[in-house]
């Protein structure tokens, strides 16, 4: 059996408006071009999502409120036809210093196995340096989106050495852009 090629998600900035901790389902807001973005990228990749989720930790929303948010979001993807097939998500503060919280490359061994990805020809997608730095320590290939808190970082970007692949303001973009590339 081939390797499948996939597309690691980020989830707040990068598919949905960052509405900061967003847990309510009437505040989520997916983010232009990416319905038409992953319809174009899921011929030839599965996508996953890897989030964290340090809202859950901090006591601001429950687990249970963060598996009705997501299964909501994966739901309006599924009505446009675009499946993800796993949310992988890191409940813990930084400071608890787990092993699943990204940059850590926890989650790329799960999904390795989970799905028998070829990682070296997937790509990782967020709005923040950590999902960047997790890429990287895959081995992907990056997109920083300046959607989200993107425009926020790219400064701190430049002063970590952080270098994407590609950097977007629009996920419709720089999923053309990955088509590109591939």
């Amino acid at each position: 059996m081939s390797k499948l090629k996939a597309i690691l998600l980020d989830r707040d900035g990068t598919l949905i408006e960052d509405k900061n901790y967003a847990f309510k389902i009437e505040d989520l807001e997916i983010l232009p071009g990416v319905i038409e973005g992953l319809k174009i990228l899921q011929k030839e990749y599965i996508f996953v999502i890897v989030t964290n989720q340090s809202g859950i930790g901090r006591g601001y929303y429950t687990l249970e409120d963060f598996h009705n948010f997501n299964n909501y979001l994966i739901e309006l993807l599924n009505r446009e036809n675009i499946k993800i097939l796993k949310t992988y998500y890191c409940p813990h503060l930084r400071e608890d210093k787990c092993e699943c919280r990204k940059p850590k490359t926890k989650f790329i061994d799960e999904i390795i196995k989970d799905f028998n990805v070829n990682i070296k020809e997937s790509w990782m997608m967020g709005d923040h340096p950590s999902d960047i730095q997790f890429g990287m320590n895959a081995g992907c290939g990056t997109v920083f989106l300046t959607t989200g808190h993107g425009d926020k970082h790219l400064d701190e970007l430049k002063s970590l050495e952080i270098k994407p692949t590609i950097i977007s303001d629009n996920f419709l973009n720089a999923a053309k852009k990955i088509l590109q590339l591939d």
